[in-house]
């Protein structure tokens, strides 16, 4: 059970933008490939939330970038969830590119478990809760 999450890419052509860099809302992609990919690992994939009848949506992102990021860089996406709340949770990134070991951008994203009929807060079900080790800040990458 992985506290904090590496997701691993290659930064392809159709993600470089007018400015021969990666495009900002890329960068959102990448996040959300992040998360996805840590919950699945946890065991609450798609299917699992779908069973549960509930989801987590994005309340809010921030997003701070510190360098470029061009084609073909091999970057991680580093991720981890900072605090889960009874019907939210906040889930950091630190995205770096491994050649250089350059941190790319941090972010945070809010997100807020609903269900899915009702589109309401839903309390997050132990089950998920025990799934997911909380970083502290003193744990960070």
């Amino acid at each position: 059970m992985p506290a904090i999450y590496h997701y691993k890419h290659v930064v392809k052509k159709n993600e470089i933008d007018g400015q021969n860099h990666v495009n900002n809302l890329v960068y959102l992609k990448w996040m959300q490939s992040a998360a996805t990919e840590h919950s699945t690992a946890q065991g609450w994939g798609s299917d699992r939330y779908k069973e549960e009848g509930a989801g987590w949506v994005v309340k809010s992102h921030f997003i701070e970038y510190l360098t470029s990021t061009f084609e073909n860089d091999e970057i991680v996406v580093k991720t981890w969830i900072s605090e889960l709340e009874k019907a939210s949770s906040t889930r950091k990134y630190k995205m770096v590119r491994l050649s250089d070991n350059k941190t790319l951008a941090i972010a945070i994203t809010n997100w807020a478990y609903i269900s899915l009929e009702h589109r309401v807060p839903r309390r997050t079900p132990d089950s998920l809760r025990e799934a997911f080790v909380v970083v502290t800040e003193d744990q960070e990458p």
